[in-house]
């Protein structure tokens, strides 16, 4: 049977191409997430969707065994420069599907994702894979986006001038809700915890703050190629998104509020 969601990853695959430069805001994030993980030298550890490897290469400075999974591989290039400037060439890299993982059964102590895995596009699949390759004793940990604060209601803004998804497919806010994550997480995994915390983009204004996310948001600069010929239907969405992040610029700052889960194996 062929898999309806094909087409709809080729296009993700390519519409994040562009997510290099965002990258670097995401890095205090991901010192947050692996120390939220508990990760200790020795573990062996898999990063989800791993994009530029920020999470990666901060899990292997503590000395544990990391393999790294993307589906774009423009991000992967960028994630073994990082790697190597870092100096942790050992990290694993592999080009592949969130919804497919690549490694036998119980091959990990730890599975991590930033702002990653959310954009798979069925939850219960991608979930129950990054179960799989847990070992009995594992914990999986996440960074995400609470569907009501900033970058949840961006990507809702995105969904509304969007063509839709295939039937089935989970909206990525959707894991930002303790509620829907704590669903999710119940067929394999006891009780989850969970920490927030704020990320931070300096912007001289909204515009340019908006100028940024246009350029290297995948989603959004689909949105806005696709309207360059409708000049009034863009300035209306730019209106929508520059209302949307006026009460998070603060002190010439976007605050990005996310969410962490973490979950042992059950």
């Amino acid at each position: 049977m062929t898999d309806p969601f094909l087409e709809f990853k080729r296009k993700q695959r390519e519409s994040w191409a562009s997510f290099t430069p965002t990258a670097t805001f995401t890095t205090p994030v991901a010192a947050h997430l692996v120390r939220f993980a508990g990760i200790r030298s020795g573990e062996s550890v898999l990063d989800v969707a791993t994009g530029t490897g920020v999470v990666a290469v901060t899990a292997a400075r503590t000395g544990a065994r990391v393999s790294a999974l993307d589906l774009t591989p423009e991000l992967l290039s960028e994630a073994r420069e990082n790697a190597r400037i870092a100096g942790h060439p050992e990290i694993e890299w592999h080009e592949g599907d969130a919804e497919k993982l690549p490694h036998p059964d119980g091959s990990f102590d730890v599975v991590v994702s930033q702002f990653g895995h959310i954009f798979a596009p069925r939850a219960a699949i991608a979930l129950s894979e990054m179960r799989r390759v847990l070992k009995p004793t594992g914990r999986v940990a996440f960074a995400t986006w609470p569907p009501e604060h900033l970058v949840g209601r961006m990507f809702a803004l995105i969904a509304r001038h969007s063509p839709p998804p295939p039937p089935g497919a989970t909206a990525p806010p959707l894991w930002g809700n303790p509620a829907f994550i704590g669903e999710q997480l119940a067929a394999g995994f006891g009780e989850p915890f969970f920490e927030r915390g704020t990320m931070t983009f300096p912007a001289l204004s909204l515009a340019h703050y908006r100028r940024f996310i246009e350029a290297s948001i995948g989603p959004l600069r689909k949105v806005i190629e696709n309207r360059a010929n409708a000049p009034d239907q863009l300035s209306q969405i730019r209106g929508e998104f520059d209302s949307l992040a006026a009460p998070y610029y603060v002190d010439n700052q976007i605050q990005q509020t996310y969410l962490l889960t973490r979950a042992h194996a059950r």
